[in-house]
């Protein structure tokens, strides 16, 4: 597969394309290529009902959900309440509580949190720059392969996930409201 910066360098109408859709058109190709990366985890994981990134101040900047930003194509109505809303939330206070108790333990950076539940998992993976990549899947997923295709995720974007480029991605999320 291709990443849109790997393109031609030609500009969309606004069909679909590898790297999202009509939604992510008119965005940086940093943005539309963290759209592409979520839609290739999405699509080449199997088990995952939710995606989210969130940024270190708990706001959602990347979803799965099609309602939100028209990348990935994935069915949430078994994730949580079927919003990436929700699961920005979770992932957002989670990731909150484990940096708390990595001070407390002076145990140093959370790396990786995983909740293991009876009707799914949730994996929630520290970003470079204090971002949280939150997934929920479901409970018969491999949970080696969930975490291998986050670290590659969390090790393509989180270079490149700069103020900037969150600024732009709270800025689109907020626009499809």
């Amino acid at each position: 597969m291709r990443s849109p910066s790997s393109s031609t360098g030609s500009t969309s109408t606004g069909s679909s394309t590898a790297g999202g859709s009509a939604a992510a058109f008119g965005l940086s190709s940093e943005a539309r290529n963290l759209h592409w990366l979520l839609t290739n985890l999405v699509e080449e994981v199997p088990g995952l009902l939710s995606v989210a990134v969130v940024s270190s101040d708990g706001l959602l900047l990347l979803s799965s959900d099609p309602a939100r930003n028209n990348a990935p194509t994935v069915d949430n109505s078994s994730g949580p309440k079927g919003s990436s809303a929700d699961l920005a939330t979770i992932v957002s206070g989670l990731g909150s509580l484990c940096i708390g108790a990595s001070k407390l333990m002076d145990a140093g950076p959370v790396k990786q949190t995983v909740v293991a539940m009876e009707e799914g998992s949730l994996f929630v993976m520290s970003i470079s720059d204090g971002s949280l990549l939150g997934v929920h899947a479901t409970p018969d997923c491999d949970m080696s392969v969930v975490a291998y295709h986050m670290a590659l995720f969390v090790g393509r974007a989180g270079h490149v996930l700069t103020p900037e480029l969150r600024s732009e991605l709270r800025q689109s999320m907020e626009s499809v409201r």
